[in-house]
């Protein structure tokens, strides 16, 4: 036998001892933290206990949380009710939560509270309280705030045109097949008015692509004062092509449409000597009204304003050409 081994004797269970559990040290750790734990006793529907860093937090002295109505009604208002409705049913039912919420402060401010509740259970399986701890959150509410209006400003841009600041053509097509759906479901009208600038190539042979940039500005402009309409939609097509969307308008208000558009461009009055329409620029327009037809598709109605444009351009431009 090895003198050298160590005597190792393991204790019986009952001579190990228990844990010397202090509250004051554990009631100590609790109010040092950024946390803010609370305990509510269930059949009383009172504050059994909250953190002194309430106050730092919300302005809401310590010994004002008396009962759950407390809570409820500092609150926001726009978010009080689904919180409320979700964290009881969630605590009736004995199911830990979570909840975020805009607390409010006694100034009328409000702090983004994340709550962590746990349902506690007595001996017989009752729910006998809850507990939990509230962080503040309003620094990643922020930063997700400022990620959402992000996002959403480069949906916007995906669907302007850079240029010209008016829908571009995925825009467009969204809106197309949508209004396109509706109307085949409705059998309202759906029209659309293709306008092509007459001879821009000379127009920027002549003036230079920075006029021809400000030029296709304003003609957009013009253009987009003219829907007026919710679901109406003016488009950059393509170069200096632009489309507008008409729903629930008819062939007979669709060709009072189109020379509205001549005249807004004519109002501008903006030069082009190497025209052969006049001295001011023009425009060639075709027009085209759909009402729920089988056969066609919202590509095949496009296709079809498209040749009455082209139709418009053949005849001598500066010219608006409608189908039958």
């Amino acid at each position: 036998m090895n003198d050298n081994v160590p005597d190792v004797r393991f204790a019986a269970p009952d001579e190990i001892a228990e844990p010397d559990y202090d509250p004051a040290v554990y009631k100590t750790l609790l109010e040092s933290t950024k946390a803010i734990p609370w305990k509510i006793d269930w059949a009383t529907m009172r504050f059994a206990y909250i953190g002194p860093q309430i106050e730092a937090l919300l302005g809401w002295k310590q010994d004002s949380w008396i009962s759950v109505e407390d809570w409820a009604t500092r609150i926001h208002p726009e978010d009080r009710d689904y919180v409320v409705n979700f964290c009881v049913t969630q605590s009736q039912a004995g199911v830990d939560h979570e909840a975020d919420y805009r607390a409010l402060t006694p100034d009328g401010g409000y702090v983004w509270i994340r709550d962590v509740v746990h349902v506690a259970r007595n001996a017989d399986g009752d729910v006998d309280s809850l507990v939990g701890f509230m962080f503040d959150i309003s620094e990643r509410k922020k930063t997700e705030q400022e990620l959402l209006h992000l996002q959403r400003d480069l949906e916007a841009m995906s669907f302007e045109d850079g240029l010209t600041r008016i829908a571009n053509r995925r825009m467009f097509d969204n809106h197309l097949e949508s209004e396109f759906a509706s109307a085949a479901k409705s059998g309202q009208p759906l029209s659309m008015i293709m306008l092509d600038i007459d001879h821009f190539k000379q127009f920027n042979d002549r003036y230079g692509h920075l006029q021809g940039d400000d030029c296709l500005r304003r003609v957009a402009a013009r253009l987009k004062s003219l829907a007026t309409r919710p679901r109406d939609i003016v488009a950059r097509y393509g170069g200096e092509e632009f489309v507008l969307l008409l729903p629930d308008t008819d062939a007979a208000a669709a060709l009072d449409y189109a020379p509205r558009c001549v005249d807004v461009l004519a109002e501008l009055q903006i030069p082009h000597e190497n025209s052969s329409c006049g001295q001011f620029v023009t425009a060639s327009l075709g027009v085209g009204t759909i009402v729920r037809s089988e056969d066609m598709s919202a590509v095949g109605f496009t296709e079809q304003v498209d040749q009455l444009l082209y139709a418009a351009k053949r005849g001598g431009r500066n010219r608006i050409e409608a189908g039958s």
